[in-house]
């Protein structure tokens, strides 16, 4: 192709979550000469949520590539350069009102489609968005992909959704030809944010750590903290910095438990589901943070308000090999213990694999942590913020107690529940936690439930 057919698209890291700014490159899955076909797979991308593979959004070939694995890139920071075939239609930057052309005949560096392309609409008045504090419109990466799948910019449709956010049926209504007129409601608060954003005083410089200075080099290996462990560090001291952390441990006789799973297991077997000790544990937490609901709750720091969560979506660490993964099983407090069974095993098997979809990853209000098949006495887990409770469960095994002024063999397990003394007393921590322990010494409580 020479250079008077070539058509550049620099394509720009998008929005790739609800409150995503940057990303940790994790992998390049192309290199400058390959040829790449639409919605092919080109570089892998770590943010705080999960890791995802970014597509490519034309056919075409790879001229450059910006970054190297452990670099971290900001939403709409150029990525890739790729050359498109003569007579592609290149993406027009998001704030035009022009259609999209063939390519020209000069050489032309074009924005790639962080936003979607501009169908052929007629011109229309000029229509006001929702924008985050980056000035992106308000949609979520479906959403921009419809409206490339359709060919139409989103910066000519009207968002109907909340805050203003642009849905997949604004988007094809514009397709279809539908009215384009601007919603009522301006979204002036968004602006505020823009502003008030780009006025704010800069964040003071912190020092940065001295550098640690090795006496044996020649015995120690050096790794660079990059991916998800670099994740994990982040979150741990983001909690412990954040949150005012205290734990109470306390013991319950699960001898009972014990006996309920072994008489379910085969019926268990007879659903395809393992049967494990920790599905009657998240129905005993669901239980609770309903009689407790400033456990299932957080703390808007910005607002200055408590979000009390009538929703019970549960955490479960799972220990991966690229690190700690906290997948979320939704609706606890409404499932069966056989359904709750079947998602756990689900969404930790995609953890453990790197297979997990962003969505599986969000939204938790309280975290359980299980190391009972690892060992340990007891824990002190590290809140899961902004989440304001965590329960770490470790081994049952028989141990001698008094009951009836007499020594017996029970199965004992230990409970570890951290809490942030910000939002809950120590008294409610405690009661949460007593009402834990009833509801697993006496398990016939949890299938009424």
């Amino acid at each position: 192709m020479s250079t008077q057919t070539q058509n550049l698209l620099e394509f720009r890291l998008p929005d790739i979550g609800e409150g995503v700014v940057e990303g940790e490159l994790i992998a390049w899955l192309v290199k400058p000469g390959d040829e790449v076909a639409a919605d092919q797979a080109m570089f892998e991308v770590m943010t705080d949520k999960a890791t995802v593979e970014i597509p490519s959004p034309r056919k075409g070939k790879i001229v450059k590539t910006i970054g190297e694995p452990g670099q971290i890139i900001n939403v709409g920071d150029v990525v890739v350069v790729i050359e498109m075939e003569a007579g592609a239609k290149a993406p027009i930057t998001h704030g035009s009102h022009k259609t999209e052309a063939p390519a020209a005949a000069a050489p032309a560096i074009v924005e790639a489609p962080i936003c979607a392309p501009v169908g052929n609409l007629p011109e229309p008045e000029e229509i006001e968005h929702a924008v985050n504090a980056f000035g992106r419109i308000l949609a979520t990466p479906a959403t921009r992909k419809a409206a490339r799948e359709l060919g139409v910019d989103l910066a000519r449709v009207p968002g109907t959704g909340p805050k203003g956010r642009i849905t997949k049926e604004d988007v094809r209504r514009v397709a279809e030809g539908g009215v384009t007129t601007a919603p009522a409601p301006a979204p002036v608060a968004a602006t505020v944010q823009v502003a008030a954003a780009a006025t704010a005083a800069p964040a003071p410089v912190k020092a940065a750590a001295p550098a640690i200075v090795s006496h044996v080099p020649e015995l120690e290996e050096r790794i660079p903290l990059r991916g998800m462990r670099k994740k994990i560090a982040e979150k741990m001291a983001q909690s412990k910095q954040t949150a005012a952390h205290f734990t109470v441990v306390d013991e319950a006789d699960v001898t009972e438990l014990v006996k309920l799973r072994t008489d379910s297991k085969e019926a268990a077997i007879g659903h395809g589901v393992k049967l494990t000790f920790l599905p009657f544990i998240l129905k005993a937490v669901a239980i609770a943070l309903k009689e407790f609901p400033m456990l299932n709750a957080s703390l808007d720091e910005a607002t200055q308000e408590l979000v009390l969560k009538k929703y019970y979506n549960l955490g479960v660490a799972v220990s991966a090999d690229a690190g700690l993964i906290v997948p979320v099983v939704r609706d606890v407090d409404k499932k069966s213990l056989f359904q709750i069974a079947r998602e756990v095993d689900e969404v930790a098997d995609r953890a453990r694999n790197g297979k997990s979809a962003i969505q599986e990853l969000q939204g938790g209000t309280f975290t359980v942590s299980s190391i009972g098949n690892i060992g340990g006495l007891i824990a002190t887990p590290v809140i899961n913020y902004p989440e304001v409770g965590i329960l770490a469960v470790t081994k049952i095994q028989k141990r001698p107690v008094i009951r009836n002024d007499e020594i017996v063999a029970r199965d004992m397990l230990y409970l570890s529940l951290s809490f942030d003394h910000r939002v809950v007393d120590g008294a409610d921590g405690v009661k949460f936690c007593n009402r834990i322990i009833q509801l697993l010494e006496n398990p016939t409580l949890l299938l009424m439930a």
